[in-house]
């Protein structure tokens, strides 16, 4: 039996999970941080816990920090 050319062939649905979008708060050492920890993914998980004591380190850094009045 040969296939019809124009008949559609359903095609399988994507099931894929949209990637999540990037998340940005304007401020420049919160979104280091932010960028560095989305980055774990790539990096071997030894270095996971680094990652994370760091970017408390920088968070808290920048929480303590007064912010300018703009």
């Amino acid at each position: 039996m040969s296939e019809d050319p124009d008949v559609a062939v359903p095609e399988e649905p994507d099931h894929t999970p949209p990637a999540p979008e990037k998340v940005r708060t304007g401020v420049a050492d919160v979104d280091e941080v932010i960028a560095a920890v989305e980055e774990l993914e790539e990096r071997p998980i030894e270095e996971h816990v680094g990652v994370f004591e760091t970017a408390h380190h920088e968070l808290r850094r920048a929480l303590d920090t007064p912010s300018d009045p703009a």
